[in-house]
């Protein structure tokens, strides 16, 4: 067979439509595609983005080992999970929601036993994504495999905080995750109804984003001794509500914040960066926003292979939680309208993941 089905993006729409398998690239692993996972930047790619017609679309995905080059890591047969820049610009080919996918073998992982091809889909761009802003960008150090959560030299009241905003995001469970077993004290921001999803796995406290008095209200919990904040919306009020929450105590050390998306963030004293998950491949590429034209980051890749290796051995060990998946049939189909679910804002506490295939 060399034909496959793949969802393709047209001028503001996306059909599913038949294409070649795409070739075996350096570095990368064929993959037959057997679960995926919607992200919110899918749906932008298909109705938000220009230029993106005839782009593959889709990023997280979870599957089996078809091909691989000389001196993988990885071999046929093995189930792997991770992502691609799907809606890619420079390289069309690029994407996961099709029956075949080509993936840079170190932005992926092995998936372990007791873990379902379901499940492994909602991994990818989160992970990337907290590596970059939680561990890059806010400098917090690295869980450790193999040892429990770390303290505090000087016990609880001298833990550093995190203020994880939007923590009920498949980007937010993963932080809060990671960022407990960094040794954190995590605070995180979620509907209610999300509150004791967030205490579960891990998070000191929970406040809703949704109260006149949140930012002021974190800042009193954490003393005005908050000085870290990863924004998993970078939307709305998003920005304004971390920089209330965020200490004010500035003559030692100015508080850190990173987003998702270019956002204003409304204080001078903060110092406030973007992470662009897509650089984790290493390859330069263009987007119809920021300064457009990105490029190659060896530093981004050679930082994101050492962070999917650390993942991949904590979810061996139990300690990570993926995000809940909502498991659905219906194919590539299905998945256009779980996109459009997901622009409407239908999606909430849990992540739309769709069978492409049997294992």
């Amino acid at each position: 067979m060399s034909t496959m089905k793949v969802l393709k993006i047209n001028d503001g729409s996306a059909a599913v439509v038949s294409a070649l398998i795409p070739s075996l690239r350096p570095n990368h692993i064929l993959v037959k595609t057997i679960a995926v996972a919607l992200n919110p930047t899918d749906w932008k790619h298909i109705w938000a983005f220009s230029g993106t017609a005839g782009c593959t679309s889709g990023c997280d995905y979870a599957g089996v080992v078809t091909a691989v080059n000389p001196g993988s890591a990885f071999k046929p047969g093995d189930r792997v999970a991770g992502w691609t820049h799907g809606g890619n610009i420079s390289n069309k080919e690029d994407g996961s929601f099709a029956e075949y996918l080509v993936a840079n073998e170190g932005i992926a992982l092995k998936i372990p036993e007791g873990v379902s091809f379901e499940q492994a889909a909602t991994l990818g761009v989160g992970v990337t994504t907290v590596g970059q802003g939680v561990y890059q960008t806010l400098g917090l150090p690295l869980p450790a495999p193999g040892q429990e959560q770390r303290q505090g030299v000087d016990g609880e009241q001298q833990r550093e905080k995190l203020l994880v905003y939007g923590g009920s995001t498949a980007t937010g469970t993963l932080a809060v995750q990671f960022a407990k077993l960094s040794g954190f004290e995590v605070i995180a921001t979620s509907s209610p109804r999300n509150f004791a999803m967030l205490k579960a796995l891990g998070a000191d406290a929970v406040f809703d984003y949704n109260s006149p008095t949140v930012g002021a209200d974190i800042r009193k919990h954490t003393a005005n001794r908050l000085y870290y904040a990863f924004d998993c919306i970078s939307e709305g009020n998003s920005a304004q509500i971390c920089a209330d929450a965020l200490s004010t105590d500035t003559a030692a050390r100015k508080p850190a914040y990173a987003a998702l998306l270019y956002t204003e963030l409304p204080r001078e004293d903060v110092v406030a960066k973007v992470t662009m998950a897509y650089t984790v491949f290493g390859e330069g590429f263009w987007k119809p926003f920021g300064p457009g034209n990105y490029l190659a980051s060896a530093e981004d890749y050679e930082f994101g292979k050492k962070f999917w290796k650390l993942s991949e051995k904590l979810l061996e060990e139990g300690k990570l939680q993926v995000h809940p998946p909502d498991v659905r049939d219906g194919g590539l189909e299905g998945v256009l309208e779980g996109l459009r679910e997901l622009k409407d804002g239908k999606v909430s506490g849990k992540k739309l993941v769709y069978k492409i295939a049997q294992p």
